[in-house]
């Protein structure tokens, strides 16, 4: 096998990349990861994790004793009214800065090559054979039996491989942007994740590591742009009628000179194999942010993916079958959340219905604790397990 083929070669050096590049390293295999950016970076995200996935990440090396444990949600409407409520499972804090980076240096120090600034501009399948793949990159032709897909919400590749998804307009309605801070705040409970809802988008609130907050909204294009698309504008007019939303952003320090922006985001239904390339994390298909929990996706389908993809290698499956079991394993584990998720998104996106919607559900602790597993799955690894 020559320096440029592989085995496995993995589009994206995000949670989903950078776990899976490490499961099929520790397997013996030869694996690439091609990232455009350069680590360690910030990405626009929420940054709390279920625990259902908090066993594997340990597993990957991921040091987590500095990362506050938070089990306590609060949901506000723009009049402030108020839904708390336990989270069943509870989840961790941490930047993706910092995780991102470790779990990245955690791939490079068990023999991954890991590709950094460097943008795959092209996937070609070469159908001879059992098949073979040639991305380009600015380090010229590389070569794998498998590419793995795990390049975000949105790539140059989306488009290039003619996906579905992008030959569809999303309503106005629809279209997203994305905003977010690091800040600090005097007083805000380091085991709270607080979801805060304004016209036409929510702000979400949890505690990562070195006592730092990770504060990030989503709200539509539209909305931007009747304040003159100012993000200033946008706070001080929309956000800041939410009272609980107003103390936040007024009494928190902002640690970012500007606050990091992402565009164009949908949540418009993805397939999960195109032409032969499998789709792992927000490459597949987004859970709403309302929801908090595509990190813990990105892990679970990462894990679902490598015995897999780990069968096909050493010649158990064929490449049909491995892209139909995948395909119909990811449906099963992932699919209903995604659909209640973005339900949700719908009913805290409108005024009116979240109004209704908190003054109900205040009293029917039940439908809430059922509403809340509905967008998080169950622990998945153990450390001995399978």
């Amino acid at each position: 096998m020559s320096e440029n083929d592989y085995d496995i070669a993995i589009v994206g050096g995000g949670l989903g990349g950078l776990s899976l590049s490490i499961l099929m390293v520790r397997q013996g295999w030869r694996v690439a990861i091609f990232e455009k950016e350069t680590y360690p970076f910030h990405r626009v995200c929420g940054e709390y994790v279920s625990n259902e996935s908090i066993e594997l990440v340990r597993h990957l090396g991921i040091d987590l004793r500095d990362s506050p444990k938070i089990h306590r949600l609060a949901i506000s409407s723009i009049k402030g009214r108020v839904l708390k409520a336990e989270l069943p499972l509870g989840g961790f804090g941490i930047s993706r800065f910092r995780l991102d980076h470790q779990l990245a240096q955690v791939a490079i120090a068990e023999g991954v090559d890991l590709h950094e600034n460097c943008r795959v501009d092209q996937i070609r399948f070469i159908d001879e054979g059992e098949g073979r793949f040639e991305l380009n990159s600015r380090k010229g032709a590389t070569y794998s039996r498998l590419v793995v897909c795990a390049f975000g919400k949105k790539s140059n590749l989306d488009v290039k491989l003619d996906r579905e998804f992008t030959r569809q307009k999303p309503k106005a309605e629809n279209n997203y942007i994305g905003v977010k801070y690091h800040v600090r705040h005097p007083d805000f409970p380091p085991d709270l994740i607080e979801l805060m809802n304004f016209k036409d988008g929510y702000c979400g609130m949890s505690m990562v590591e070195d006592g730092k907050y990770c504060l990030c909204y989503l709200t539509t294009a539209a909305s931007l742009r009747k304040c003159g698309n100012s993000i200033r504008e946008l706070e001080n007019k929309v956000l800041k009628q939410n009272p609980f939303l107003a103390e936040r952003l007024e009494y928190s320090e902002r640690l970012f000179e500007d606050p990091l922006t992402i565009a164009n985001i949908n949540f418009l239904s993805k397939s999960v194999v195109e032409d032969h390339l499998l789709m792992v994390g927000d490459a597949a298909g987004s859970i709403a942010p309302l929801a908090g929990n595509g990190m813990s996706m990105s892990f679970h389908a990462a894990w679902l993916l490598h015995g897999l993809a780990d069968k096909f290698l050493r010649g158990e499956l064929k490449r049909a079958v491995l892209e139909s079991t995948f395909t119909d394993i990811w449906t099963r584990k992932f699919r209903t959340r995604i659909i209640a998720g973005t339900r949700l998104q719908r009913l805290f996106g409108n005024t009116h219905l979240t109004e209704l919607a908190i003054g109900t559900l205040k009293y029917l602790p039940f439908v809430t604790r059922q509403l809340i597993r509905l967008t998080h799955g169950k622990p998945f690894f153990t450390p001995n397990g399978p």
